[in-house]
């Protein structure tokens, strides 16, 4: 295939009437050669003909705006996307898919063929993912992020004119009716094995506002992971006639029940899913070449309500002690723990008995990440008592989980590294931070969590070198969870190699002066 002049494209096939009966704007001009106009739609119907390497022409006529560069492999995304009206994009967590897709979008709606893109994405990542990227690839378009415990608020955004709207899985439903007639011709769906299960009331609340014109994209890293039979839900969104129109049909070509309990995939599932899983696009980590070999990201997880008020009134309470007295550095350590200690969910009381939080928001986050990950997991904790609920959680999911902290013995510790690095399980490791940030080497591990941040700098880099050291052959990820405000300036001081204890005063100062978050 050959680009004539950025204008048509020269294609040899063994029947030039195939396109020419079909496209209009093409023209036979050989035995076996064909002219055809290089536009959206032709590009398209010569994808759905089942033509090879068709280019989109956002290559020819977009600016890919904003303040990075797009990579190779988000050039190749975006192009595919354009193609397809339905379609998956499995790039790897860390891959850049979300500017990928916002590039896609934003050429739709340059060429007219998109007016409003609806997101729907783990409220983690509304904003430190979505709404960044938005800002930062597409600033000439509006967005806004329809977040609100008031339900009219919701309906307002939906309602406004913002061109990217951004909402949780379950907002979906509160405000389905103003999502129907909200003019949405494009929905972008993150984390996509979130609607796995057709029977429920998320699962159908999105088949009810997509209409057979609406351009749908769906967005994971590890589709079907945990069962072939979870494929179903997904398929049915984006490729319904690959599936039968039954789940259960589906289970039966996918999976073998042994007995009443317990099913167990077929020989020839992973075939019969990725056929079911079309059209789709996929990049690992290994294959972005062009990405660098570490990547940070940050998850906005909201404090719960429980998590709030006793911030707050912890913060209240170390303020009115703090007032007309110069705060040292011992205390304002103490203090800043404290507030630590409440964002990740746990804390030792005066008694030294610890309480715990509902912390829901920050173990969903976790469980995102966890499940999206291509390799193995070492989620960083820096409170014991934090640690022990954490692993148990990550146990109660069907994770193989072991912990290190300073409790394990030496012997111990070591035979758990060797099972982590040379068998299968277990998947994740919890680990107190000083525990295990020196002299270790983890990197069967491509992703890294941290629960809550730590307070030196030098255990923060040495931590994260257990991965990326030596051996390494997979590009690493590194996640923040934050939900508080002294968690968010912690991570920067970390990423910025700042010392936080000669800045523990200042932080602290600044923390108690906040009003809002």
């Amino acid at each position: 295939m050959q680009i004539i002049e950025n204008k048509a494209l020269q294609l040899r096939v063994r029947d030039p009437s195939q396109i020419t009966r079909i496209i209009p704007c093409s023209e036979q001009i050989g035995a076996h050669d064909v002219l055809v106009k290089w536009g959206l739609e032709e590009a398209q119907v010569l994808k759905n003909l089942k033509i090879k390497n068709v280019p989109s022409p956002i290559r020819k006529s977009y600016a890919w705006p904003g303040i990075h560069r797009p990579f190779t492999h988000q050039i190749t995304t975006s192009e595919f996307l354009t193609l397809h009206r339905r379609a998956f994009c499995f790039n790897a967590q860390g891959t850049g898919k979300t500017a990928s897709v916002i590039w896609a979008a934003d050429y739709l709606m340059t060429t007219k063929r998109v007016s409003r893109v609806l997101i729907i994405c783990p409220v983690s990542i509304m904003g430190s993912a979505w709404r960044g990227d938005l800002f930062r690839f597409v600033m000439h378009r509006t967005f806004d992020i329809a977040h609100n415990p008031r339900q009219e608020k919701r309906r307002q955004v939906i309602e406004g004119d913002a061109e990217f709207v951004i909402i949780n899985y379950d907002g979906v439903e509160i405000v389905r009716d103003s999502i129907i007639a909200g003019g949405f011709d494009l929905i972008v769906i993150d984390e996509a094995n979130a609607y796995k299960n057709v029977q429920t009331r998320r699962w159908k609340t999105l088949a009810k506002i997509i209409t057979p014109q609406t351009w749908v994209w769906m967005l994971t890293g590890t589709p079907a992971s945990q069962s072939p039979s979870d494929a179903y839900g997904l398929a049915k969104i984006v490729n319904p006639e690959g599936v039968p129109k039954f789940f259960g049909s589906f289970r039966d070509r996918v999976m073998v029940n042994l007995n009443r309990f317990q099913w167990v995939p077929r020989p020839n599932a992973t075939e019969i899913v990725y056929s079911a899983l079309q059209p789709a696009i996929r990049f690992s980590k290994e294959e972005c070449l062009d990405l660098p070999d570490v990547l940070h990201v940050t998850r906005d997880v909201p404090l719960t309500k429980q998590q709030r008020k006793y911030y707050d009134e912890m913060k209240q309470q170390q303020l009115f002690v703090a007032a007309g007295e110069e705060i040292s550095a011992p205390n304002a350590a103490a203090n800043l723990s404290k507030l630590l200690q409440i964002s990740g969910g746990a804390v030792y009381s005066d008694g030294k008995e610890v309480i715990e939080f509902d912390c829901s928001n920050r173990l969903q986050a976790l469980k995102e990440v966890v499940d999206e990950a291509s390799h193995k997991v070492l989620v960083f904790v820096p409170y014991t008592h934090s640690l022990t609920m954490v692993a148990g959680w990550l146990r109660k999911q069907g994770h193989t989980v072991e912990i290190i902290n300073g409790q394990v013995t030496p012997n111990k510790r070591t035979e758990i590294f060797n099972r982590f690095q040379t068998t299968p399980d277990p998947r994740i490791l919890v680990i107190q931070p000083q525990a295990a940030s020196h002299g270790v080497t983890l990197h069967a591990a491509n992703v890294v969590v941290y629960w809550s941040p730590v307070m030196s700098v030098e255990t923060y880099l040495q931590a994260n070198a257990r991965v990326h050291r030596a051996g390494q052959v997979n590009k690493v990820t590194i996640v923040h969870l934050q939900g508080s405000g002294v968690e968010s300036k912690m991570y920067k001081m970390l990423q910025g190699k700042v010392d936080v204890h000669q800045k523990l005063v200042d932080l602290y100062k600044e923390e108690l002066g906040e009003t809002d978050e």
